[in-house]
């Protein structure tokens, strides 16, 4: 007589001492990157506050649970899945959103986009994993759900800048910044973002003096830039980038001018144009393209920092420079994510877009 095969069950988390679970708890910390503890955070703000909420309706208790159970992961699905606005005031999904949205978590009621979907699962997945539980989004049912939901929801992805940032605006942008030193940090801060590649606004501002080589700028002109990690790279394995040309020097001059020898590369200046020990932040940059733009006579919204980004790819296009020397600044992981951008301008330049006349 065969025997009954036992019921799967999650493997326990191993028993740990008070300082091995600290040290594993440093080892995540230190092991990923920090945009995605940001992530991870506001998240989990959004998926306790999500629950403790449904939890009128489900009967299945406020307080998230480990491993959790599919009966709270598959209204999870449905309930950011559809468009609420019409929905009726007595919708339990419905109420759970408007809740969330008096609380700042939720923006409307309109269907979240997938993206933002797939983030917030994959984080609740995150949080499985680290307990060493396995998750309620892999049974077949949920996965199901979720890939249905996810065609339901499919909608035309909105750029990350509304306008790519060309050579042609960042000449207009540079135009603007004169020899004070907020326009010599703000020239050396745009040629950096765009001519490495495109950097993003966190990479911009996580880069630390001891990141810059200044070694052979004199005598080749080029200036070195090794990143301790960008959103497709992990710790250690950032490949170096070069800076040559009027952004080398744009860089160079900012280093002398602000006697900057150790700490953040970038600064806040005072009122009266000194550099100040404090770093620039993420959104200190997002608000420098603005300013920039501004003064350059471009309206609001015309772009964000990521045109740097994609102005740097679209550039790359326009010039006729392969996209995989491209990619090797810009650092871009997926083939097919650049390939957008040349692709942008292979069509604004195929002669057969122009049969009309």
């Amino acid at each position: 007589m065969p025997l009954t095969p036992l019921p799967h069950h999650p493997a326990a988390p191993p028993t740990l001492s008070d300082s091995d679970r600290n040290a594993l708890h440093d080892l995540y910390v230190r092991g990923t990157p920090e945009n995605t503890l940001r992530a991870y955070e506001r998240d989990l703000i959004y998926i306790s506050a999500w629950k403790a909420l449904r939890a009128a309706h489900t009967g299945l208790g406020a307080a998230l649970r480990w491993p959790e159970q599919e009966e709270v992961a598959l209204p999870f699905i449905l309930d950011h899945t559809r468009d609420l606005r019409e929905a009726a005031k007595s919708d339990p999904a419905k109420q759970v959103a408007e809740a969330l949205i008096n609380r700042g978590l939720r923006k409307s009621l309109v269907c979240p986009a997938p993206s933002t979907l797939d983030r917030r699962i994959a984080s609740w997945r995150a949080f499985h994993r680290m307990k060493n539980l396995e998750s309620p989004f892999d049974a077949p049912l949920i996965k199901q759900a979720r890939a249905k939901g996810r065609k339901a929801a499919a909608r035309s992805p909105a750029p990350k800048s509304a306008h790519p940032i060309t050579k042609e605006v960042l000449e207009d942008l540079l135009a603007t910044c004169d020899g004070a030193m907020r326009g010599v940090r703000d020239r050396a801060l745009l040629m950096l973002g765009w001519a490495s590649g495109g950097r993003r606004r966190s990479e911009i501002a996580q880069l630390m003096h001891e990141n810059v080589s200044l070694k052979e700028f004199k005598t080749k002109g080029l200036i070195w830039l090794q990143m301790v990690e960008s959103k497709t790279t992990s710790k250690g394995e950032t490949p170096r980038l070069v800076l040559k040309g009027r952004a080398a020097q744009a860089l160079y001059h900012w280093v002398e001018a602000a006697t900057i020898t150790e700490g953040g590369l970038f600064r806040a200046i005072s009122k009266s144009g000194r550099p100040l020990p404090r770093p620039l932040s993420p959104d200190a940059v997002y608000q420098i393209v603005r300013y920039r733009l501004k003064l350059a006579g471009y309206p609001d919204g015309f772009a964000s920092p990521h045109g740097l980004r994609s102005g740097f790819l679209t550039q790359a296009a326009l010039d006729g420079a392969p996209i995989q020397a491209a990619m090797r600044l810009s650092l871009h992981r997926s083939m097919a994510q650049a390939q957008k951008y040349y692709d942008d301008v292979d069509v604004a330049e195929n002669p057969a877009a122009d049969l009309l006349g």
